[in-house]
């Protein structure tokens, strides 16, 4: 499996019943490179966005995959139970707790800018708790809006790139600069030498094919 984690644009797409099949038998090479392809940068996102340095996130991805590897046989493949969202995101917040917990402790300070070192009593070890960890309600939970934000806008992305090859070049910068990029519609009839007419037919119909992709995509979540 390739680790290099490159700014590319993401090729994210819900995981669909055929590839966890064939991720479950192990050794089937392509498919653990295209999972990781398809899931790395939204778990790296994830965990920057929680508090993790790039070290400790790239961390957090390479042990929520091998999680997944580990544990990917249990899974079952039932989206109305448990999707597969709702377990890799379980995966996900137990890896960043535990780059957490892997710092070192950092002392309190009394008002005097002197240390309060906490030391283990009766014997037992004094324990520290990672961010994502301490939540008190689930739902309530920041770390989960956070998941969801980060999941729909790769899966924005991914359906807008199926998109842009469906249609012609021309029809696809149109609703680009109107919808995505929010022109006005006659500084966008203006720079590409159209009418206000054709900047809404292109808005209606490049809008109608994201819509049915979006959809096509959100099954199986």
């Amino acid at each position: 499996m390739t680790q290099t984690m490159s700014n590319d644009a993401p090729n994210f797409l819900p995981t669909r019943r055929s590839l966890l099949s064939r991720l479950k038998r192990g050794d089937d090479q392509a498919g653990w490179q295209r999972f990781f392809d398809t899931y790395w940068k939204l778990i790296y996102g994830v965990a920057i966005k929680a508090g993790l340095t790039d070290a400790e996130a790239q961390d957090a991805v390479q042990e929520t995959v091998l999680a997944v590897s580990k544990h990917i046989g249990q899974f079952k493949y039932d989206p109305a139970k448990c999707s597969f969202k709702t377990w890799l995101l379980l995966l996900t917040r137990q890896r960043i707790a535990r780059q957490f917990q892997k710092r070192p402790p950092k002392p309190a300070l009394n008002a005097g800018g002197e240390s309060l070192a906490v030391f283990p009593r009766d014997g037992h070890e004094a324990t520290r708790t990672g961010t994502v960890e301490r939540i008190p309600d689930p739902r309530r939970d920041p770390l989960e809006a956070v998941w969801d934000e980060e999941w729909q806008k790769h899966l924005l992305a991914s359906a807008t790139e199926r998109v842009k090859r469906q249609v012609k070049a021309e029809h696809f910068q149109m609703f680009d600069f109107y919808v995505l990029q929010a022109w006005p519609v006659r500084e966008v009839a203006r720079v590409l030498n159209v009418s206000v007419a054709q900047v809404y037919l292109a808005k209606h119909r490049v809008g109608a094919l994201l819509k049915k992709e979006l959809k096509r995509l959100a099954q199986g979540l």
